[in-house]
């Protein structure tokens, strides 16, 4: 005789499992922050694979060596990514004093139209400058940590660069790789679950790099019209925050509307304003449902708990990784669904 009634022995069954899933994936999450200078490299160079995954095998397919063709596509990734980070940086070095003066100026406006309640914020943006001047204090005096992080960035950089290379010129060997790590029996589950993970993975990645392009396209044509200073680095700052999704979009957009501001005024701000907001109502009812819609789709929902919790595990690193590897796990469930469904439709035909 069973002490509970079945009910209640399925919820604890389930609550269990949950207990031990949680248990394993905070386990794994606390030994990925731990190994971090090892794990983010090899994460880092999955997206870069899937994402130039298409390039290097266009070069191979035109004749190029697999060496060759590896080399080839991560000499250009470098270039595109630098160049963008310069244009970026250099645009925002030459806008910052502008974007500065702008917001004083509209501090002192509120403080002329409102009064006494506008005086603190005409305070705050008149002291702008000395806060500044003691954050950078403060900051100085860590600077042999901030040394330390910036090489930890770059030794990581560099690794995930290597990576890449490695990835793509063995990519044909993945597959024996991984079946020579399971057992013969799951191989062929393995290998279906890993394919299903990539090609969400590749397929979200090269989804978000065309959205990010014609965004950044479209933003950085509406501002050039506009004659807003730095237009083509604003359009690359676009581009790299589109991998981010809606976070990204929002700071790159923000950007370009104070830069707007401080060189051309209220009037063309709210222009720029209207051109941001523009390209987003296009990129969520046009451009994602269609470029998308052969991967895997994610509630935006999802998407916005996945950033959370990437942030809160790894800073903007955590933010750039929680997406991708949200869609391979998605992409890993609808495998499992299929083929748990598909067996349960055939044996039921068989018997």
């Amino acid at each position: 005789m069973q002490l509970l009634p079945l009910p209640v022995r399925r919820i604890a069954a389930w609550c269990a499992v949950t207990l031990l899933v949680a248990g394993v994936g905070y386990v794994g999450i606390r030994l990925c922050a731990e190994f971090r200078t090892a794990v983010v490299p090899v994460l880092l160079a999955l997206l870069g694979t899937a994402l130039l995954g298409p390039l290097h095998r266009w070069l191979i397919k035109v004749g190029v060596g697999r060496s060759l063709a590896a080399g080839l596509t991560c000499v250009a990734v470098v270039g595109v990514v630098g160049g963008a980070v310069y244009i970026v940086v250099a645009a925002l070095i030459d806008t910052g004093d502008e974007i500065v003066a702008s917001l004083k100026d509209a501090a002192q406006g509120i403080a002329d139209h409102f009064g006494a309640a506008g005086t603190s914020l005409d305070d705050l943006a008149s002291n702008a400058k000395d806060l500044l001047g003691k954050f950078g204090g403060t900051a100085a005096s860590g600077v042999i940590s901030g040394v330390s992080v910036v090489g930890e960035a770059l030794a990581m950089a560099v690794l995930a660069l290597f990576l890449v290379f490695f990835f793509l010129r063995d990519s044909y060997r993945a597959v024996g790789a991984l079946r020579a790590l399971v057992p013969s029996s799951a191989g062929d589950l393995v290998e279906a679950m890993a394919r299903r993970a990539f090609e969400a993975v590749e397929g979200f990645m090269r989804g978000t790099t065309i959205i990010a392009l014609i965004d950044a396209t479209c933003i950085g044509v509406g501002l050039l019209i506009l004659d807003v200073p730095g237009a083509v680095g604003l359009g690359a700052l676009v581009f790299v925050g589109a991998y981010i999704p809606y976070l990204g979009a929002f700071i790159s957009g923000a950007v370009a509307v104070l830069v707007a501001l401080a060189d051309r005024g209220f009037a063309i701000a709210l222009w720029a304003l209207g051109v941001v907001l523009a390209v987003q109502v296009l990129e969520g009812h046009v451009l994602q449902p269609v470029i998308q819609s052969r991967t895997v789709q994610m509630h935006p929902a999802v998407v916005m708990v996945a950033i959370t919790a990437g942030a809160s595990v790894s800073g903007v690193l955590g933010m750039l990784l929680a997406v991708p590897l949200t869609a391979a796990a998605f992409g890993i469930a609808h495998e499992l669904r299929e083929r748990y469904e598909g067996a349960e439709d055939s044996s039921v035909a068989d018997s």
